[in-house]
């Protein structure tokens, strides 16, 4: 049964209208349906829609957000690939320290 409510449920909209690859607003993360039928749903329609809507961005900040960390850990790889880190056996073999002295 639905919950009676007093006041409308606003329209999610922030007004960036454009569609991402898979179809959803990129600023409210509504499908082309629940932008064009916002007006008809009811307002226990309009609240599911909403956390779906909240769900989808979590989802995309999450994956925003380990894309980022994959491009981290490859830019580190090459930079360690660069510094050659793995001959630092060799470095402390060609070191003199026959000149160094403690106070």
């Amino acid at each position: 049964m639905e919950q009676l409510a007093f006041f409308d449920i606003p329209s999610p909209c922030i007004g960036i209208c454009q569609s991402d690859d898979r179809g959803y607003c990129k600023g409210c993360m509504r499908s082309r349906e629940e932008r064009f039928g916002w007006l008809n749903f009811s307002n226990a329609q309009k609240a599911d829609i909403i956390r779906l809507c909240k769900a989808r961005k979590r989802r995309r900040q999450l994956a925003i957000m380990k894309h980022q960390q994959l491009q981290q850990r490859e830019q580190a790889a090459v930079l360690n690939q660069q510094l050659n880190f793995d001959d630092t056996a060799n470095d402390a073999e060609t070191l003199d320290f026959s000149d160094f002295k403690l106070d």
